[in-house]
């Protein structure tokens, strides 16, 4: 009980400490920086979801700064293997010597290693993961015959985003049981308006109206889209207003263009734009 009390103590702590100027910034939206921080603590590997565009980096870059710990973080791909993450031998000085990848350097110094779209990975990698995320906390190297074993300060992060899941690319059962899981969304308008306006300068009563237009543009049912507009996309957008780009110019270059190319698609975007900030 006693190590409950002292632990939920810390937490709170952390909670509590004031955000430097170094640190990333990040808008909490419900208490998964306290998630975070027992995550952490007790060792437990965490699986992060959400859309894109919809913080899961930041609030990685956040904590990591926030706990002190070096952040390794790798985005996944189609050709990344095993042994991108372990290291290899490679030739250095007309000699071959082993050079460690970022997930080993993680396990070595005790820092936090973050696999970003971990879904887009090829099926090794999750098979190396595999012995850090349960009680063992080992890293096998069999290329080097060493066995790592991580410390407490090492911690295992993974992103991936559900709207891209498919039958080809998804996380095996056995493998999601193996993390304790945070689901992100889209904050709420006033919280993503305060977002917009500390990333990008621009007063926040602008910022109030591009949250709102964001919201109306993700409720669009009849439009084909992909991914809907990003708090990532409405940075951007207010970051060309604070430069004096025309609202309506600056609103197709960050919150039309990059969603789609289809004429159709586009035009009822505009017109929704049109709508918000009148028209040119």
């Amino acid at each position: 009980m006693t190590d409950n009390i002292a632990g939920q103590a810390a937490i709170n702590a952390a909670q509590d400490r004031p955000v430097t100027e170094s640190m990333p910034f990040y808008q909490p939206s419900g208490n998964e920086c306290a998630l975070f921080e027992a995550a952490y603590r007790e060792g437990l590997p965490l699986l992060i979801k959400g859309p894109t565009g919809c913080g899961k980096t930041r609030f990685v870059m956040h904590m990591a700064t926030r706990l002190g710990r070096p952040l390794h973080t790798v985005s996944c791909h189609d050709d990344l293997t095993a042994a991108d993450l372990t290291g290899r031998y490679l030739l250095h000085g007309g000699e071959t010597r082993w050079v460690d990848g970022p997930l080993t350097r993680a396990v070595r110094e005790g820092g936090i290693c973050y696999l970003d779209e971990i879904v887009e990975a090829r099926k090794d990698v999750t098979v190396v993961l595999h012995p850090l995320t349960d009680d063992r906390r080992i890293l096998p190297l069999e290329r080097t015959g060493e066995v790592l074993q991580a410390p407490d300060q090492f911690m295992l992060v993974v992103s991936y985003n559900p709207g891209y899941q498919n039958i080809l690319k998804s996380l095996k059962p056995s493998t999601r049981q193996r993390f304790v899981s945070i689901s992100f969304d889209f904050p709420s308008p006033a919280v993503e308006a305060r977002i917009i306006a500390a990333e990008s300068g621009l007063p926040e009563p602008q910022c109030v109206s591009l949250a709102a237009l964001a919201q109306r543009l993700r409720a669009l049912k009849d439009v084909d889209l992909e991914e809907v507009v990003s708090t990532r996309l409405l940075i951007y957008c207010a970051t060309l207003l604070k430069n004096g780009v025309d609202p309506h110019q600056a609103a197709e270059a960050a919150l039309v263009e990059p969603l789609c190319d289809d004429p159709d698609v586009k035009q009822g975007l505009l017109e929704l734009i049109r709508a918000t900030f009148g028209r040119p």
